[in-house]
């Protein structure tokens, strides 16, 4: 039996492949470096091989047809597969990587850090992307993603970076101007910062039960960075990792008035999709930043703690953690 591939251009498959993921002729003229026309024409080609359409064509955008849905699907993991195989064969330690983490993670741990990974690295340039989308690493360009979660994703090799844990943070200026915080119960009764429900994990863990919507949290959002900057401006109690804010606990400038962390299930994470595992940028980031993991104190002692019992109230499951 012959095979089907050899009747087909497998141009028209890459040309195909950039269009269907696009949805556009015109957009995937410009990725391939092509005319609009050839790409119509290349694409019309191969329809007509296969006797059946793939789009279909409205008057300002193209549409797939079920046809195009399956045989997009099969291109684009076989075109991501063998670019991949290549770049693992011809890519040398040098070039861009492009790294996209939420701003947690991206500013208060990963940031200070990267001067000393560029240093053992010249060769290689970091690209980073600190926002709470999370981005399709396939089809988006991008090497590694650092995120929350419990590191189980199809397709990608997840390593362990950081437990998800949480204690209010306060400024001493703040500190001092409410007369001080003498037992965890006096939180209730304090202008705090954060989600709810966290406020309620973190006195649970605290063993202080009922009422802990007592006064609502003054402000919350989807990422601990804006609510401990609250904190930090002196406006309350903020619930914020003592690892990504190491720094300012060292400094001074924050202080945790109870030494009770409440852990979360999951926690933060570097993937990458399992056929990149090789490329060479890829290794040495990785490399070097799970050996700067197992080297940070915090994160090895907050990490042998067991979480709290509700992963529900978990800080990961805000989309900007």
């Amino acid at each position: 039996m012959s095979d089907i591939l050899a009747r087909l251009p497998l141009s028209a498959i890459r040309v195909f492949e950039a269009a269907a993921r696009l949805k556009s002729f015109t957009r995937a003229a410009s990725e391939l470096g092509m005319s609009q026309a050839a790409v119509s024409w290349q694409v019309k080609a191969l329809e007509q091989r296969l006797d059946q359409p793939l789009f279909n064509r409205l008057p300002r955008e193209v549409a797939l047809t079920p046809a195009g849905e399956r045989l997009s699907r099969a291109a684009t993991e076989a075109v991501s597969l063998l670019r991949s195989a290549i770049s693992d064969l011809v890519e040398t330690e040098e070039g861009v990587l492009s790294i996209t983490t939420v701003q947690s993670l991206g500013g208060q741990w990963l940031a200070p850090r990267l001067g000393a990974f560029q240093i053992a690295h010249p060769r290689i340039a970091v690209r980073l992307e600190a926002s709470s989308r999370v981005a399709d690493l396939a089809r988006e360009g991008l090497d590694i993603a650092m995120r929350g979660g419990q590191g189980q994703w199809p397709g990608m090799t997840a390593h362990f970076l950081i437990p998800a844990v949480q204690t209010p943070l306060v400024s001493p200026r703040f500190l001092e101007r409410i007369g001080g915080l003498a037992r965890p119960e006096d939180l209730l009764d304090t202008p705090r910062v954060g989600v709810a429900r966290e406020w309620e994990e973190w006195f649970h863990a605290a063993g202080v039960t009922g009422g802990a919507d007592q006064i609502a949290p003054r402000l919350a959002s989807d990422a601990q960075t804006l609510e401990v900057a609250s904190a930090l401006a002196d406006q309350g109690a903020a619930l914020g990792s003592p690892i990504f804010f190491a720094r300012e606990l060292a400094e001074g400038r924050l202080v945790m008035p109870f030494d009770v962390v409440a852990r979360y299930s999951g926690g933060y994470w570097l993937a990458y999709p399992s056929e990149r595992a090789r490329v060479r940028k890829i290794a040495a980031f990785r490399d070097w930043v799970l050996a700067q993991a197992a080297g940070d104190p915090l994160i090895t002692r907050y990490a042998a703690m067991a979480p709290v019992n509700a992963p529900k109230a978990s800080p990961l499951a805000r989309t900007g953690e």
